[in-house]
């Protein structure tokens, strides 16, 4: 990837002087937020699949498959309230604004019976997030917003079996993978997105999928884009899903030259923090991070209060380990805010060499 010209320069310039000038934020839960509107099925559906069928394509869409909890499709069928969660993390004071796009994939969107959708989902959640961005940073100037393009995990798992009585069993191949992120990464691309980030990786070769996806992207385009990669350590033993460490897991995908390596979700930031700390000593990389907002209750509700997890960050950032920061399940504006507040007068990591920017 680094031997192609950046697609915007003056952008990554940008980014990258920011970078080393204060702690970024990134935006916090894009679920915590939609839930908070108690849709029902209509409004998911919209006008356009009001009558049980995509009435702006041929494909016939079951009427009897709930589309309900599909968050992404709401950046067609409602964009206006994808449109104010944006608005609302940067007013909270988000530099970095992630697009309504973590399901936008062929393989995710199958269960919808929606895979035809997966270019558009992510071509119109980057331009949403792009016209959020492009207004906030006209109002100030001085205050750049960037638009990062998620590639979410997909909601299958290359190096695990789904049946545990057939350890060889794959439900998808790595040549899958790398068509529907490719797919996905082109309508990020295309809707206007500064960066993409490939996050929550439970699984470190679907990781190396959607980077190798990306670094074909690239080279056909003849231009790159600076990536983002952000793991998840899935319990307290400290491992993602795949097994590995945040430090083993760090140096499976720096061939990537990636702009930041950090984690997210599953845990609390008092429960990430070792793990980050670990990052931050070995990454050539920034490093970010955006954690849950504590650890999911009974009621898989998250209790832990703006106050709290800003006091948490701060640590983080008082001892120097964060480049970018935000929030992820059980996050709102009040978390990002407090959260901003907490770092705003806290210097940078130091990256640990010059090389250590996207080259």
């Amino acid at each position: 990837m680094s031997t192609l010209p950046w697609l915007h320069p003056e952008r990554v310039a940008l980014l990258q002087r920011l970078l080393g000038e204060r702690i970024l934020i990134i935006d916090g839960g894009m679920g915590t937020m939609l839930q908070q509107h108690q849709l029902d099925e209509t409004a998911f559906r919209g006008e356009r699949f009001v009558h049980g069928h995509d009435s702006s394509h041929a494909h016939d869409h079951p009427g009897s498959c709930d589309l309900k909890g599909n968050n992404d499709l709401l950046t067609l069928t409602n964009p206006d309230i994808i449109q104010g969660v944006h608005e609302a993390y940067l007013e909270a004071g988000a530099d970095l604004v992630e697009t309504n796009t973590f399901n936008s994939t062929r393989i995710s969107q199958a269960d919808y019976h929606l895979e035809h959708l997966a270019y558009e989902l992510n071509l119109e959640g980057a331009r949403l997030a792009r016209a959020a961005c492009d207004a906030w940073e006209a109002k100030t100037p001085e205050k750049p917003r960037f638009v990062v393009g998620v590639l979410g995990p997909t909601s299958r798992t290359a190096s695990l079996s789904p049946d545990v009585n057939d350890p060889g069993f794959r439900n998808v191949t790595f040549e899958e993978l790398v068509s529907n992120y490719t797919e996905s990464a082109s309508g990020l691309i295309d809707g206007g997105a500064d960066l993409v980030m490939v996050e929550t990786i439970f699984d470190t070769l679907n990781a190396k999928a959607a980077l190798f996806a990306l670094s074909e992207l690239f080279h056909q385009r003849g231009t790159r884009v600076p990536v983002m990669i952000s793991g998840t350590i899935t319990d307290r033993s400290g491992r993602t899903l795949s097994g590995q460490t945040a430090e083993a897991f760090y140096y499976s995908v720096q061939h990537a030259r990636p702009i930041s390596v950090g984690l997210n979700c599953a845990l609390g930031a008092a429960d990430l923090r070792p793990h980050v700390q670990v990052l931050s000593n070995v990454a050539n990389s920034f490093v970010s991070t955006h954690p849950n907002a504590g650890l999911p209750n009974a009621f898989g509700e998250y209790d832990e209060t703006p106050e709290q997890m800003a006091s948490v960050i701060g640590g983080f950032a008082r001892d120097g380990l964060l480049n970018m920061v935000g929030g992820c399940c059980g996050t709102t504006p009040a978390h990002i805010k407090a959260i901003a507040d907490a770092v705003r007068d806290v210097a940078p990591r130091a990256l640990p060499s010059a090389t250590a920017k996207v080259a």
